[in-house]
Formats: structure tokens, sequence, C-alpha cells
């Protein structure tokens, strides 16, 4: 556990600061050879990146792998894992008339056997006991297993499992029960998060904690194993570095199985789903534990982190406006080198630059050492693998001579200088009509006035007349 913590954390520092986080990454490489599992997925957890899938979103049967988001609820429902629990085998015993009986597993639990929740748990993903799983869900679920069954649902939308559907805590066969390789990946990692899970699947063995004497008078040879024979040194399929997570089989849906694996500071989460029961000739066949050594062996030999992009590529040129040099463009180049996992057997050179967005579209003078200039999106067939911004490798002087031109020349086109014509046409019409009014008020008052002379009132001569 320690290992792998040290390998996500020295991960996490090399990736983080050059690739934006955008969800687990999905590169998909193509394998040399077919696998005979319908639907796989194959993830490194050190950076979430998703470097192998086959059919990961299509619907399978589950069988026992449901028994993941059992211990998930469990874990989080349950107030103390020590607490005990007295089995009834009425609680289980209607998966007995099922037509699939051979589906059934068992952990050697009888009738009146006191176990504790952290017992049920490991009996459960160690060896998909229903007996363990129902009993769980009986009484988590307050004596109601349908209620246990919703809690599962809920979980299930709460964590983004949006084609997984559950029905039971067993993982028996129901048509109605169904989920994804992608899901199945999805709800592993989120359950690695939950306390105590990753200790009890990853266990290759376990002993219960309660002594059931009257039913197993040695104790100490109760014992049960993890079905997942890759943990078992002395099984044809053991694998190095694999714990856990769950196996499961079902008649109708074929082998499935979920694992972790570690190696060289490397960490990943397998998914396998519906691999044919037997061969053509009939013959029991376990494809699941050969598909998963086949991914294995070539996720280990052939991927390590790798410099795709180095802090000192030139991208590309762009042009600079006003440069006080003949040349008038700035040569960009990454802020940082990107690392990442990548498939030794392709060329880095493949990886596409060519996706560029600029801050600016048109790049004025002066222009710093370092300053931010655009980003670029690495691509690999089309798929996006990074984004890194990209800065400027050199200083860009601004040019005094065409900054002033230019300066003249934007005047001119600029809306203040419309404005000001504009109010100068104003202001000179006003000033027209101004001096049109004083030169005419001027005129007027300049005019020479007629004297007007006192001429004597002379009477008529009839007045005369009348007088004398």
């Amino acid at each position: 556990m320690k290992t792998k913590l040290f390998a996500l954390l020295s991960a996490v520092v090399m990736v983080i600061p050059f690739v934006r986080p955008s969800g687990t990454q999905a590169l998909n490489f193509t394998l040399k050879d077919t696998i005979h599992s319908e639907s796989a997925i194959l993830i490194n957890l050190d950076c979430d990146t998703i470097i192998h899938e086959k059919n990961a979103d299509t619907k399978q049967m589950p069988g026992p792998l449901v028994n993941i988001m059992t211990a998930v609820v469990c874990i989080e429902e349950c107030s103390d894992l020590k607490a005990e629990v007295t089995i009834d085998e009425e609680v289980y015993s209607s998966l007995y008339n099922t037509e699939y009986y051979d589906d059934l597993r068992f952990a050697d639990i009888y009738d009146g056997d006191v176990l504790s929740y952290m017992d049920l748990l490991y009996a459960m993903m160690l060896t998909s006991s229903v007996e363990a799983s129902q009993t769980i869900a009986y009484n988590i679920g307050g004596e109601s297993v349908s209620t246990f069954v919703d809690k599962m649902n809920e979980k299930a939308e709460e964590i983004g499992l949006y084609s997984t559907h559950f029905t039971n805590p067993t993982g028996m066969y129901d048509v109605n029960q169904y989920t994804t390789a992608r899901d199945m990946a999805v709800l592993t990692e989120y359950a690695l998060t939950v306390p105590n899970f990753d200790k009890i699947c990853s266990a290759y063995s376990y002993n219960p904690s309660v002594p059931n004497l009257e039913n197993h008078p040695d104790h100490n040879d109760w014992v049960w194993y993890h079905s997942n024979s890759m943990m078992d040194s002395e099984s044809d399929y053991y694998y190095p570095g694999v714990r856990g997570v769950k196996t499961g089989n079902l008649e109708i849906g074929g082998r499935n199985i979920v694992s972790l694996a570690s190696k060289d500071g490397h960490n990943y989460l397998l998914v396998a789903m519906k691999s044919p029961l037997s061969d053509e000739d009939g013959d029991v066949t376990f494809y699941h534990l050969e598909d998963a050594k086949y991914l294995l062996n070539w996720a280990f030999n052939h991927f390590s982190y790798q410099v795709i992009l180095a802090d000192k590529t030139e991208i590309r040129e762009l042009p600079v406006a006003l440069a006080d040099t003949n040349s008038g463009y700035v040569l960009a180049k990454p802020k940082e080198e990107v690392t990442m996992l990548w498939y030794d057997e392709i060329d880095t050179s493949l990886i596409s630059r060519d996706n560029i967005t600029w801050y600016k579209t048109d790049l004025q003078a002066p222009v710093k050492k370092g300053e931010l200039l655009g980003e670029v999106t690495l691509e690999y067939s089309g798929e996006p693998l990074a984004t890194v911004e990209l800065v400027a490798v050199s200083d860009v002087e601004r040019s005094w001579t065409k900054y002033n031109l230019y300066a003249a020349q934007m005047f001119t086109k600029s809306n203040w200088f419309k404005k000001a014509i504009v109010i100068s046409c104003v202001l000179c019409v006003l000033y027209i009509l101004i001096c049109i009014y004083s030169y005419v008020m001027f005129r007027n008052k300049s005019k020479p006035i007629k004297p007007k002379y006192a001429v004597p009132k002379v009477e008529s001569s009839k007045s005369q007349k009348k007088k004398k």
C-alpha cells in the first residue's frame, strides 16, 4: 500500500503541473493479440489514464462483481463493523431455489454462526459467499434486502454509474441487473477510497475473528481464500503484484474479473467481463485470467513515462507588429515540459502539435521573454492528450518610429478622430452663422439717419380770410 501511495504521489507531481485535469484520460492503444473477454478496460491508476478498452460501454451481467457495491454500502452505512450478527439461514435459503444453482458460492457459514460485519465482508469479497452478502443486505437494510438494493442504486447514481442497475446484493442472475466494464472501473476506484475496502479485497486469506466452535470445532482451519487465483503462488495463473479485487462467474454471463496490479512503481486497475466458460472443445477455461495476465504484461512491459514535449521545443513563430527588428516575429515554446505515460512502440513524433490557440490575434511589441502567448493541445489519432501554455522564447523590443507612424495612422481611423471632425464642423458652422449674424447687425446699426427739420406750420389762405 505504501508503495502504491508513493508511486501515485510521484506521478501526480510529474503530471499535474503540465496537464489540465479533465477526468480519466483515454489513450486506448491497440493490442497485438485479441483477448477473449467481450468487454475490458485497463487503467493506469497513477495518472488515471485508460491505456486500452474494448466494448467498455457494452452492458454485461456483473455476477458477484456486485459485491463491490454491496461492500461499499455496508461500510458506509454500518457505524460499527465489529458488531456481531447471528446468521439466520432463512435470510438466504430462498436462493437455493434458483435454476442456476451452480452460480451460488458458499463460505461454510451455517445457521446460528455469529460473525462480525467485518467477517461477513471478508467472506463475501474473497469467496462471493451468498450467505454473507444476503445477511449484510438484510441487516443493513433494516431487515429488508430490497431497501438495501435501493441504497446500492442510489450510490450508483451518486458516483456516476450511468449504465448500471442492481436488483440484488449477491450477484445472482437477473435480466434487469447489468453494468459495464467502465462503470465497474469507476465503482472500484471509488471503493478504494472507502475505509477498509482495499484491505479487505486485497487479502489472500482470512480467518473469522469470532470462533464458532459448535459448527467449526477447529477455528484455525476455518479459513477463506480469495477466488482470484492470480494471487496464489501455486496457481498456473499466479502473477506477482496482483491484489484482489473480485471475480465473478455466471452460467449465462461468463467469467468476470476486477483486479489491481503493481510493479516497478506502476499501478493498474483491470476489468475483464464475459469471457467464455469453456473453449471450442467444451473444456473448462479461465480466459478471464489469461486475458488479465496478457493485459498486465503488455502494460508493464511497454508503458513508461516519457517526455512528449520538451520545454525548449520551438512550436511556432507568431508575427509581432511594431518590432524593432527586421524579422517581426517571436518564437513560442511550451511553458513547461510535458511528461506522460506512453506506449514505447509508438514514436512521440506522431503526436500532433497543430491545435494552437493564440491569446492575441494581433500581437504588438514589446514582448517579454516568458510572456504567455497561447496554448497548444497535443493530439494523437485525433484524441487530445494534454494542453500546455506557450510562452515567448525571447524579448521583442518596440520600434518607436514604427509606433509613432502607427499611432498617427490609427488616430485618423479612431472614433475620437471622427467625433473631433464632426464637432469641428459643427463649431465651424456655428461660427459662420454667428459671423453672419454679427455682420448683419453691424450693418444695420451703421446706416446714417436722415435728419428731420422742423417746418413752421403755414395756415391756408382760406383760414386767414376767415380770421379777418
